[in-house]
């Protein structure tokens, strides 16, 4: 089942007051970024974050879930309506995510 716009939209409110929040879609999902790092998305409508120790610290009882078939788990949001929790958590993921390979350029050959 993918994921609907109407509650990408409802996320993305609910993380409006944090800067650099982007999105992509991706196979009838959504990933996340966090000033340019991936740090979670949307998944059958659920909302997963990146089991960074920050984030397992933050959200101890947190379930795991799978984004999608073969994906590793990571960790269900259920406290979506906590603004000021969305902002401390990624503010604190921050640091652990791991930085977007760069995409090889092709070369032209002349």
């Amino acid at each position: 089942m993918a994921s609907n716009k109407e509650y990408l939209y409802f996320v993305l409110e609910q993380l409006s007051k944090i800067e650099d929040i982007s999105y992509r879609a991706m196979m009838g999902e959504y990933i996340l970024y966090f000033k340019g790092k991936v740090f979670g998305g949307i998944y059958d409508n659920r909302f997963l974050v990146k089991p960074t120790k920050t984030a397992n610290a933050m959200m101890p009882n947190a379930d795991k879930q799978l984004p999608y078939e073969g994906a590793k788990e990571m960790l269900l949001v259920d406290d979506v309506d906590n603004k000021e929790f969305l902002r401390e958590l990624l503010d604190a993921m921050y640091p652990e995510l791991p930085a977007l390979k760069k995409r090889k350029q092709e070369r032209s050959h002349q």
